[in-house]
């Protein structure tokens, strides 16, 4: 990777952190868009994946007295039947494929919420919540808007979401990492990656983006955090599915 990609991937890194720190996922769509388009989708993947465990990792520090354990337990058991059966199946999609996937997960945000009856604290749900999206994520990058369809109905404030959304992730981002870093590793490719002072630069300004976001999230009321979520998720969808058509 060149200095230059770095330098564009590291503003890309503190802007989608910021984002991500308010509405606690647009940032990470937008984060994947970006790095499909400037390097495979394998070295995508990892990359992704470290930035995320740290945004959203320092995300659920910051919120920690707001996040749901009980609810995180039940997902958790839900993502392990999902990567049990990723490893046995060990299928990974290519570029397109990855951008049509996006694409369909950006794109969920616009599903009316009285067409699905879900909701992340009943009985069975947050398990199959854990099973779905961590297929998803491994295979996609992201969870994107199917993420909030399980906790749309929930009677959670925005602080327990994102705080109980952020610790979710980060399981779900250290899946992805070894994962895909498996084939990374079985392909002697690794050096694909960037170098350590790229991770070493991402962390802190992954912290700082959030920190910074949050602070804009306190501000923000509950309408306003849900109609800009939903403009963000569907730019960045329509611009997967022009990557997956070619025209860009």
């Amino acid at each position: 990777m060149s200095p230059a990609a770095a330098l564009v991937l590291l503003i890309t890194v503190l802007i989608t952190s910021f984002i991500s720190g308010i509405f606690g996922m647009a940032g990470g769509l937008i984060l994947m868009a970006v790095l499909t388009a400037v390097v495979p989708v394998a070295t995508a993947m990892v990359v992704h994946g470290a930035v995320q465990m740290v945004s959203n990792g320092y995300r659920a520090i910051l919120w920690r007295k707001y996040i749901d354990w009980a609810i995180f337990r039940r997902y958790a058991l839900g993502s392990v039947a999902a990567i049990l059966l990723l490893f046995a199946i060990s299928w990974r999609p290519d570029a397109t494929a990855v951008y049509l996937l996006l694409a369909a997960a950006a794109f969920t945000v616009w599903i009316p919420k009285n067409w699905i009856d879900i909701d992340v604290q009943r009985w069975g749900q947050a398990e199959t919540a854990g099973f779905l999206l961590q297929a998803m994520n491994t295979l996609a990058g992201v969870t994107g808007p199917l993420l909030d369809i399980f906790f749309a109905r929930s009677v959670m404030d925005r602080r327990a979401v994102v705080a109980t959304k952020a610790i979710t992730l980060v399981f779900a981002h250290l899946v992805k990492v070894v994962f895909w870093g498996a084939a990374l590793w079985a392909a002697e490719t690794v050096n694909a990656l960037p170098p350590l002072w790229f991770f070493a630069a991402a962390v802190p300004l992954s912290m700082l983006g959030t920190t910074l976001g949050g602070k804009l999230l306190e501000r923000m009321t509950d309408i306003d955090f849900r109609r800009w979520m939903r403009l963000l998720v569907t730019a960045v969808g329509l611009f997967m599915l022009t990557r997956a058509a070619g025209w860009l």
